[in-house]
């Protein structure tokens, strides 16, 4: 449940003053300064008394760790202290057997050591991975300071100088030129032509112009509700002056700037380590408990039953120590992560943080920004609408005909469900072709937006359309229109336009209005030669376009030898008041009268899906009348002395269609049992058209809600709201962070997507942070765990899948290497008590087999494919741990099995031996041969199996075990004993191989066999036995997997996902019930969320 943050040093909060509403003498006397301040600037003094009371004009940082606070965080838990007094213990045994002993045993030194070395080998490659993997939370902070000015013009004493930007403080009067970075946040006192670039801080993708007017705050509005993009005589700490020069008061410096403000949020350093590691150090001080028990038993067990001497029983007894201790399982746990990253990297996810692999898989919500994400990203002609028909246009096309139009009169025929009750001018108003601005916004984002404050409509019934003819004129329903129709009917909105199509009619090298672009992306689709068609039509004249009057009107010459041709799109409801006549079915040269209801209607349908709606009209006009090149004003389309003179040809309806891979995407997070929100800073109705196509409204999640309604909620309705309602619409950052904390408080696990550096407080907030990789900023990207390198939403819900696959193979890690390390050193305790007189297994076959099935056998686990059916499981429950009940059981009778058949191996060998003699066959200081105990015996007895023999038997039957534990393992429920055993994972055979290749090697090898492993090649019969105990371990573990397969037909929890005896229930209460905001969030003033 959300971050575990350490919250910085708080600070006093200072008083919030709205100093875009301000004039420049009154920010002058807020800021305590002379009158005469933009001409002189501060004195000398007055700036060091500043200085002093404000500080350095720097963002504070977080404490940084040093390297050896990072390596004691690495090696401070209780098996690595294990394995410390372990590697001490022998590196004692050694030096006492070759200093302190008249006859040292060489064998027992080159143990000693070889074992010693391999522990710190073990700790050492541990250590230096974790380092390696630190997540860099301190990168978040490092990228906001090289936002950042190095330098600062400024006026002092009446003098321009030079002087480092930390030395800024409020109230300096600053000098700006093109290219400059500001060093403060600053009230503009002069501009000449000044203007800049803020995307990064507020979303405004063009540069913004600066004045030094006033910001008139509209009535009923405070202040600091008008976005930061919207206070044009502020320039703000960090962004670039992209045009002109201009001199600025700074008003606040350091962390009081904007960017500061986020700074503090991001800065703050994130504990990295992940909740499963946490689990491993959890597991680990009941395994040292257990490890500690077991090692005592044996002691006790070699030394009064097994009558060794001091020093070997506390060999043998480490020798059991060591095999239980997982000392490669966080190496390994770490292997998974790395290859989770590098996997999901080569599907565009690039994960920034350990813990995020480990969240995927948990993630109940993920809160998606809608532009870009959800959608292409590229406004596209969707419908085009005629006096008779609707014809559907394929924006997924890539090839280029006209048969990408498709006559489809049910396609978006009726209004919306929930616009099915209302006015046209309230549709209208809610919809995608309002005039008014987005939250936060002064000015509205659509250029031909319908005002309907200005220009009412007439019509104000809420029924249907007016019917229109319905005929098959002049293609039927579900046929396709030919070239020419397509040409004659969008070439208003070609012409009529200055934009320039991108390189093969995408965004790359486009230029002009997104909106009239569409129409361009559609006819060139359809086959029509934009270029070839403005060369044949040259343009005579033109009204320019201006938001007043929204619309454009260009003439041309046709060829007409009497006639121009005028070609006119804007804002339909003022076309519509213009036109006498309409283009049957879209034909233009069979023109009727025009149905001035049913086209105000078909407006009303096409907003109420969220479509922006442009209408397409035409006229002719002597050519006596224009001379070319000529500007003409906007009179001579809408001041006509004839009123009602152009033809309408159709509407356009155009929108940012989803993208289609986002459609499966979305049902399969649904299968999931994971939500997806939409936030989005667009209009209500674009959202709800939006989701209902894209599957995220529906019936249980129905309508959506806006910013402006979220913000006047309580935490407690803010709660209830993010449970109810999966759509966000006209929303802002600050109403991200309160969306994350309020979900987050249900008990949610959150993802939250963003790209600008407003979106940073959020991402830092949410559970799974998610930053665009196109279209972000370098700071939002560091304040996330992970980055979409293709924006793409679909990408995200791959992103959970791997997640969900790391969980579901780190518990095959654990059930694969936890029965190998138990069964070793259970062998050792179970072999000596039911009377071995020696270890069935070497210290150094133990060391071996616990490193060498981790990470060949181990690593097989960890990078396994996903299992099918891994996402009609529901989210990991908060609390749940990686071991439950039946995992629990899984690995006891894995380890029960192994540790038999190795115990039963030495027994079965040992019974071929005269009078059950066993002795080591090279050592004749062996306590156990006879020669050295009973006086009567002057030769040793010959042996079937000497103890090497045992060992050599053991440690195979040990290690091919395992190879069926790994086999078994591979998948959860289907049988291993079929073919598909041999496919999806090539690694697992390489493993295998490996792993019996180095079983061969060590066996037969002479001096590894006989003087480091302590044992002796084999015989058929001891071949024989570790075949058939490979099989039975093999055998046993399916016909438990067949088991568990009917008991969950039957119903049980066999995949562990309810709550358990080792489960944390309680672990996502805390926080539940704090206040929705991060301290600092509520100062942030920030604009709306917008590409």
């Amino acid at each position: 449940m959300g971050k575990d943050i350490e919250n910085i040093e708080a600070v006093p909060e200072r008083e919030i003053i709205s100093w875009h509403a301000l004039s420049i003498e009154e920010c002058i006397a807020k800021l305590r300064a002379d009158p005469d301040l933009a001409k002189k600037g501060l004195t000398s003094a007055e700036a060091a008394r500043r200085f002093e009371e404000y500080g350095p004009n720097k963002m504070s940082e977080a404490e940084k760790e040093t390297l050896c606070q990072k390596i004691w965080k690495q090696v401070a838990n209780v098996l690595v202290c294990i394995l410390v007094v372990v590697a001490v213990v022998s590196a004692a045994r050694g030096i006492v057997e070759q200093v302190a002993v008249d006859d040292p045993n060489s064998t027992t030194i080159l143990t000693s050591w070889v074992q010693v070395g391999l522990i710190v080998t073990v700790i050492t490659v541990n250590t230096c991975i974790g380092i390696l993997q630190e997540g860099s939370a301190e990168k978040a902070a490092e990228a906001l300071k090289n936002m950042l000015s190095a330098d600062a013009r400024v006026i002092r004493d009446g003098k321009e100088l030079m002087i480092p930007a930390i030395e800024v403080v409020p109230g300096d009067v600053i000098i700006l030129s093109l290219g400059d970075r500001c060093p403060a946040d600053m009230r503009v006192i002069e501009s000449t032509n000044l203007a800049c670039q803020e995307a990064a801080l507020t979303g405004e993708a063009v540069p913004i112009d600066k004045k030094i007017d006033v910001i008139s705050v509209p009535q009923g509005t405070n202040a600091e509700q008008i976005a930061l993009g919207d206070r044009h005589n502020m320039t703000f700490s960090a962004t670039l002056v992209a045009q002109g020069s201009g001199v600025g008061i700074a008003i606040a410096t350091g962390d009081e700037t904007q960017i500061g403000t986020i700074n503090k949020l991001v800065s703050q350093v994130e504990k990295k380590k992940t909740n499963v590691l946490e689990q491993i150090d959890q597991v680990s001080k009941l395994l040292a408990i257990l490890i500690g028990l077991a090692t005592l038993t044996t002691f006790f067990i070699a030394f009064f039953a097994s009558e060794q001497s001091p020093f070997e029983a506390v060999s043998t007894a480490l020798v059991c120590c060591v095999a239980m201790i997982p000392e490669g399982l966080e190496a390994i746990v770490t292997l998974v992560y790395a290859w989770a990253t590098t996997n999901m990297a080569k599907k565009n996810a690039i994960i920034r943080a350990l813990p995020a692999v480990e969240t995927l898989g948990s993630v109940t919500v993920i809160c998606s920004d809608k532009t870009g994400t959800l959608t292409q990203n590229v406004m596209s002609l969707t419908a085009f609408v005629t006096s008779n028909a609707h014809y559907k246009f394929d924006v997924n096309a890539t090839d280029r005909v006209p048969t990408n139009f498709v006559r489809e009169d049910s396609y978006l025929a009726e209004r919306a469900q929930h616009q099915l009750k209302r006015s046209v001018s309230q549709v209208i108003r809610d919809g995608a072709n309002s005039g008014a601005p987005r939250k936060g916004h002064i000015e509205s984002s659509n250029h031909y937006s319908i005002d309907t404050s200005l220009h009412p409509v007439e019509v104000e019934d809420s029924g249907s359309a007016p019917a229109g003819v319905p005929d098959e004129f002049p293609f039927p329903n579900g046929g396709s229109p030919t070239s020419d129709w397509v040409k004659n009917a969008l070439s208003v909105g070609v012409l009529c336009s200055k934009c320039v199509l991108g390189e093969n009619g995408g965004r790359d090298g486009e230029i002009g209005n997104p909106t009239e672009l569409s129409i361009l992306r559609a006819a060139y689709f359809s086959g029509i030669s934009i270029e070839s068609l403005k060369e044949e039509t040259p343009i005579v004249a033109e009204v320019p376009f201006s938001s007043e009057y929204k619309f454009m009107a260009t003439v041309h010459d046709t060829g007409d030898a009497d006639n121009y041709d005028v070609f006119v799109k804007g804002a339909p409801d003022r076309m519509v008041k213009l036109c006498s006549t309409q283009a049957k079915g879209g034909v233009v040269t069979d023109v009727e009268p025009v149905n001035s209801n049913y086209w105000i209607e078909k407006i009303a349908i096409l907003s109420s899906h969220g479509l922006r709606v442009l209408a397409l009209c035409r006229a002719t006009v002597p050519k006596s009348t224009i001379v070319k090149g000529e500007n003409l004003g906007p009179e001579f389309v809408n001041g006509r002395p004839e009123g009602q003179w152009l033809t309408i040809v159709g509407l356009c309806a155009i929108m940012d269609p989803p993208r289609p891979e986002c459609v499966q995407a979305i049902k399969e997070a649904k299968g999931a049992g994971v939500r997806v929100a939409m936030i989005t800073g667009d209009h209500k109705d674009t959202a709800t058209a939006i989701g209902h196509m894209l599957g995220i409204v529906d019936e249980n999640f129905p309508s959506a809600i806006t910013g402006p309604e979220l913000d006047e909620m309580s935490d407690d309705e803010m709660k209830n709201a993010v449970m109810t309602y999966n759509v966000f619409a006209r929303a802002s950052p600050q109403n991200k962070i309160r969306i994350v904390k309020a979900l987050q408080a249900q008990k949610q696990i959150s993802s939250m997507t963003g790209d600008g550096v407003n979106d940073a407080p959020a991402l830092k907030a949410a559970d799974m942070g998610v930053a665009m990789g196109k279209e972000g900023t370098d700071v939002a990207r560091e304040a996330s765990e992970m980055i979409l390198a293709d924006d793409n939403f679909a990408t995200i819900v791959t992103a959970v899948k791997e997640g969900r696959t790391v969980w579901d193979n780190l518990r095959k890690v654990l059930y694969i290497n936890t029965p190998i390390n138990n069964a070793q050193g259970m062998s050792v305790l179970f072999g000596l008590a039911f009377g071995l007189k020696q270890s069935p297994l070497s210290p150094i076959q133990v060391l071996y087999s616990n490193l060498i099935c981790a990470i060949t056998l181990g690593f097989v686990a960890a990078i396994e494919p996903s299992e099918e059916g891994i996402m009609s499981l529901p989210p990991r429950r908060i609390g749940k741990r990686l071991i439950g009940r039946y995992l629990l059981l899984r690995i006891l009778l894995a380890t029960f099995t192994l540790t038999c058949l190795v115990v039963a191996s030495a027994f079965w060998l040992k019974s071929y031996n005269v009078n059950g003699y066993l002795f080591s066959r090279y050592d004749k200081q062996d306590e156990n041969n006879p020669v050295n105990y009973d006086p009567n015996v002057t030769e040793p007895p010959e042996l079937k199996y000497y103890l090497e023999d045992i060992r050599a038997t053991a440690f195979n039957v040990l290690d091919f075990g395992a190879i069926s534990i790994t086999l078994s393992a591979r998948f959860t429920y289907l049988s291993s004993i079929h073919p598909r055993v041999f496919s999806g994972n090539k690694y697992a055979w390489y493993s295998v191989f490996i792993v019996a290749a180095l079983q061969v090697i060590t066996t037969y090898v002479p001096g590894l066999n006989n003087v480091v492993f302590l044992m002796d090649g084999m015989d058929g019969l001891q071949w024989g036995i570790v075949i058939l105990f490979m099989v039975i371990t093999f055998l046993v573990l399916e016909a438990e997997k067949a088991v568990r397969s009917y008991l969950k037909f039957r119903g049980a929890d066999t995949d562990d996902l309810q709550y358990g005896v080792f489960d944390n229930p309680m672990e996502g209460e805390a926080g539940k019930n704090d206040a929705l905001l991060p301290k600092g969030a509520s100062h942030l003033n920030l604009v709306a969320l917008e590409k």
